[in-house]
């Protein structure tokens, strides 16, 4: 297999040597093919989340190993990692700037590779940016002027959706990023979603705690209990 990520018995302990002692990871291992796109459920304390932050490099581990296209990047600083993982969470404030526009809050993700600490929108950028907006038929591209935090949720999810994918990451993690959204907007998201991922062929994970959407998206989905995997399914499986 042609190996996007590789996490070799990764382990973390939190509050370790005390009474409240937690395995939040143990003995993890999982190897995600380019193009994969997983979905991971599990109940609350299950290690989900955990293991997303040990990606992004919130932690250093006790034990284990994280590689990215094939570079180690276990001990490596979370905001270079940065340059080649999105993600998205629950809250999309938390990834963009409320206070900036829609198209500049595209324009910081756009250039985020880049060496300068400057951005500037030219007459190029801010059409590919209405171009990209257009394909989520939210109607955004005729509101680019408009900030962030005035956008409903499925907007603002839409289009830090966008964000987050727009400088073609390495990988994409998606933390439960419908959960807060009502029925109907999740669905059309989550579609947004799939219609992105597969189109730039994107290697991504998506936490959620709903059965239907775990097997309904994505090509193979696991679930863990106590920091570890205790189901991993793809293919026909999935659908009994």
């Amino acid at each position: 297999m042609n190996a996007q990520l590789t996490i070799t018995h990764l382990t973390k302990k939190f509050e370790a040597g005390t009474p409240n002692e937690k395995h939040a990871l143990h003995d993890f291992s999982l190897e995600v093919a380019k193009g994969d796109f997983i979905t991971i459920l599990g109940s609350n304390g299950a290690g989900k989340s955990t293991l997303f932050n040990a990606i992004l490099g919130k932690f250093l581990p006790d034990a284990g190993s994280i590689l990215l296209d094939g570079e180690d990047i276990t001990y490596e600083k979370d905001y270079k990692r940065a340059l080649n993982i999105g993600c998205l969470y629950q809250n999309p404030l938390r990834g963009t700037a409320p206070n900036m526009t829609i198209e500049e809050n595209l324009a910081l993700a756009y250039t985020r590779k880049s060496t300068h600490h400057f951005f500037a929108v030219n007459k190029k950028d801010s059409a590919y940016f209405r171009e990209l907006l257009a394909t989520l038929d939210l109607g955004l591209e005729d509101r680019m002027k408009t900030k962030m935090g005035l956008l409903s949720g499925g907007q603002r999810q839409a289009a830090a959706l966008l964000m987050a994918t727009i400088a073609r990451p390495k990988l994409l993690l998606l933390d439960e990023h419908t959960a807060a959204l009502d029925p109907g907007t999740a669905q059309k998201v989550l579609q947004i979603t799939k219609e992105i991922i597969s189109d730039r062929g994107l290697t991504a994970l998506m936490i959620t705690h709903d059965m239907d959407q775990a097997l309904r998206f994505g090509n193979r989905t696991i679930m863990m209990n106590a920091g570890k995997i205790i189901l991993d399914v793809t293919g026909e499986e999935r659908a009994h």
